[in-house]
């Protein structure tokens, strides 16, 4: 409760007690104007009304007000040193400096708003590759021969070992029957 409530609550009694007062003023006055026989229950009822107040009040604690508000501990106090404080939430770290100079392209981070008011750029689909040919390696036959044939030109013989240096093996000369070949296109 703030002062200013506490304030308006006195006020407040103070406004009920004087109504209080006006109303047994009253009553007391209807007895004395009134006829004979009426004068006394009113003056009985407005006797008996100021006597009940009159116990009541003795009766009741001395009134102190509202309760105070609870004192907010100040940095200085002891209460403040004993009230564990309220967790902070963990900082966000700082974004590291641009490291692209004054005026350069900005590249949007995944995080950034840029990012996601870039549209994604379009996945290149692989184009079709061609089929790639191959030959089986026949009883007798050379590099040399497989390229004049295959190739158009015996020198080429070389291109077609780089390119089956796995399936041929070591010796160039020496080319396995039934071995499948990748032609250089």
């Amino acid at each position: 409760m703030g002062l200013f409530d506490f304030l308006k609550s006195d006020k407040k009694k103070a406004h009920e007690n004087a109504e209080k007062a006006q109303a047994q003023e009253q009553v007391q006055r209807q007895a004395d104007q009134g006829p004979g026989p009426a004068r006394s229950a009113a003056a009985d009822a407005a006797s008996a009304t100021r006597a009940a107040a009159e116990r009541m009040a003795a009766a009741a604690p001395p009134e102190r007000g509202p309760a105070p508000a609870p004192a907010t501990p100040t940095p200085g106090s002891a209460a403040h040193k004993a009230v564990p404080a309220p967790p902070r939430p963990a900082a966000m770290p700082k974004p590291a400096p641009p490291s692209t100079p004054r005026g350069a392209a900005h590249t949007p981070t995944p995080h950034s708003a840029a990012h996601k008011a870039v549209p994604a750029a379009p996945v290149a689909k692989p184009q079709p590759t061609a089929k790639k040919r191959t030959y089986t390696v026949k009883q007798g036959d050379t590099l040399a021969a497989i390229a004049g044939r295959e190739l158009g030109n015996e020198a080429r013989w070389r291109e077609l070992y780089a390119m089956n240096r796995g399936v041929i093996g070591a010796n160039p000369e020496l080319v396995p029957p039934g071995a499948v070949l990748t032609l250089p296109s």
